[in-house]
């Protein structure tokens, strides 16, 4: 199939999305709160002993969630991040216990949407529990289902989001449930920090699955999912690290 020009590509449409969408990541027009807001959080490099999930090169570590073994079908663009498409993904390997999560990920420039519609995307810790990922900047929605909500559970306890199409992160600790002749005792629990802001403070998770997560035995790892929600997020520099409870 012949390519076409650059000049014509802005004609045709991407995953049924217009293409003046799916390429907003010009902010120029948009007007912030302070400067910070249009600035780059910097790239957090892996600490000795992380799992390196992604690092920009390949997507060697990610699966279709579909089954958990198809190659994943995200792209990789420019800048070492990888772009949202053709469904949801998951990490090769599974894990549990306690540890800290750090996922950097960028929204678009969707000012025609508004709510769930504008830059929705998901981090799913096991693949169980969902760290929301949104445009919150200027965009209201409902409650625990705004950026770093852990969805349907808690809300933020601030809104620390950046303008969209400016990196941002997301370091997240976690403690899996507890269990005991393979059953829950405890329940899971989240600390969120968004760009550096303590936004969830050791929430307890009581249910044993978020909407849309995979389920599954919750006394049992879990990888870590990353959402396709229509939108073209961009993620980069993934890495979790082991910790001692």
């Amino acid at each position: 199939m012949r390519t076409l020009p650059m000049a014509l590509a802005g004609l045709v449409c991407l995953w049924g999305v217009p293409l003046a969408a799916a390429q907003s990541w010009d902010i120029s027009d948009l007007k912030v709160d302070k400067p910070g807001d249009k600035v780059d959080v910097k790239v957090v490099p892996a600490p000795k002993g992380a799992v390196v999930l992604f690092d920009g090169k390949d997507l060697d570590n990610w699966a279709k969630a579909d089954d958990g073994k198809s190659k994943a079908a995200w792209k990789l663009v420019k800048g070492d991040a990888m772009e949202v498409h053709g469904g949801n993904i998951v990490t090769r390997r599974k894990f549990d216990g306690h540890f800290k999560l750090h996922v950097e990920f960028r929204v678009p420039y969707m000012p025609d949407k508004k709510s769930q519609e504008r830059g929705n995307s998901g981090v799913y810790v096991q693949g169980r529990y969902e760290v929301q990922v949104l445009d919150s900047y200027h965009n209201e929605t409902y409650k625990k289902g705004e950026c770093g909500a852990i969805y349907e559970v808690s809300s933020p306890r601030v809104n620390a989001c950046k303008a969209p199409t400016i990196w941002q992160s997301y370091d997240i600790e976690f403690w899996a449930p507890r269990c005991e002749d393979g059953k829950k005792t405890e329940p899971a629990r989240m600390t969120l920090y968004q760009n550096g802001v303590k936004i969830q403070d050791n929430v307890k998770i009581e249910t044993d699955n978020t909407r849309a997560g995979l389920g599954g035995d919750v006394c049992k790892p879990g990888p870590v999912m990353l959402q396709d929600h229509g939108a073209p997020v961009q993620y980069r520099n993934v890495w979790l690290l082991p910790l001692v409870s």
